[in-house]
């Protein structure tokens, strides 16, 4: 059975060498001559024909004399000190194509509603962390917190801002951070690594993905020796207690603006 096959793929070169440089005569031609031409035949076979060649019937190539050098390669080919196709793929990426000109602008109602609901988003638990929580080195305002505002009030309607997200980013996420720096041995870097990056998959594993989260888990591990000594009670407070504040103001304020709804969606 590969005999035929054998035949048939000789018989396809041969012709590819006779459109580039006219019969062969295997009796008389030397074998580095013939060497040569099966190469450039190989090579004609991915070089595509312009249209008048096609129209008259040649290959459109021109017959070169057996000493010739081999053809320039493609444009294709990358020189050297040059970055290949995947490289510059890769590259090509990092332009920033999505948006034309930069995000759009918001309206001014916009920006003070956003305004408006962070400025009693963090008030309300900065005044209950000083007030309710007295003696607490105010642990109830950590600084995820604040990004978390940017969301829930810059934007209500992301799915990153819901309350699911919210409420379940920042727990599941300090859960990780406790565990971490309790767990881990005290490399430099470590338990702050792994939290974060726990945190992230956690997030996404339970679609409760909210940025600040990743925040949050830091703070479980680099935060005071107050904060350590609360232990997994930090889950509950001033975790989820701060986040259920954020959460309420975001339902009063977001919701007396005619253009915003909130939330788009609680599970």
């Amino acid at each position: 059975m590969m005999q035929p096959l054998v035949v048939m793929v000789f018989k396809l070169v041969a012709k590819q060498i006779e459109l580039l440089c006219g019969p062969v005569d295997l009796d008389h031609q030397p074998r580095y001559q013939l060497k040569f031409n099966t190469t450039a035949a190989l090579r004609s076979m991915h070089t595509p024909r312009s249209v008048e060649s096609d129209k008259s019937g040649t290959s459109g190539t021109t017959d070169s004399p057996p000493d010739a050098p081999l053809p320039a390669p493609s444009e294709a080919t990358p020189k050297p000190g040059q970055p290949s196709a995947g490289a510059e793929r890769y590259l090509r990426r990092m332009r920033g194509t999505t948006l034309r000109g930069g995000p759009p602008r918001v309206a001014v109602t916009e920006i003070l509603w956003s305004w408006l609901g962070a400025f009693l988003g963090i008030s309300a638990v900065g005044l209950l962390g000083r007030f309710v929580l007295p003696g607490t080195d105010n642990l109830l305002m950590i600084g995820s917190f604040g990004a978390s505002a940017v969301l829930v009030y810059g934007v209500p309607h992301s799915p990153l801002a819901q309350p699911r997200n919210l409420i379940g980013g920042h727990m599941l996420s300090a859960l990780i951070g406790v565990l971490c720096y309790q767990a881990l041995p005290p490399i430099p870097g470590l338990a702050e690594a792994v939290s974060v990056a726990s945190a992230i998959a956690l997030m996404h594993l339970t679609r409760t993905l909210h940025p600040p989260g990743g925040a949050t888990a830091l703070i479980a591990v680099i935060g005071s020796q107050e904060l350590h000594a609360l232990g997994y009670l930090f889950v509950l407070a001033p975790v989820g207690l701060g986040a259920a504040l954020l959460l309420i103001v975001g339902l009063l304020i977001n919701n007396l603006s005619a253009r915003r709804r909130y939330p788009e969606f609680w599970l």
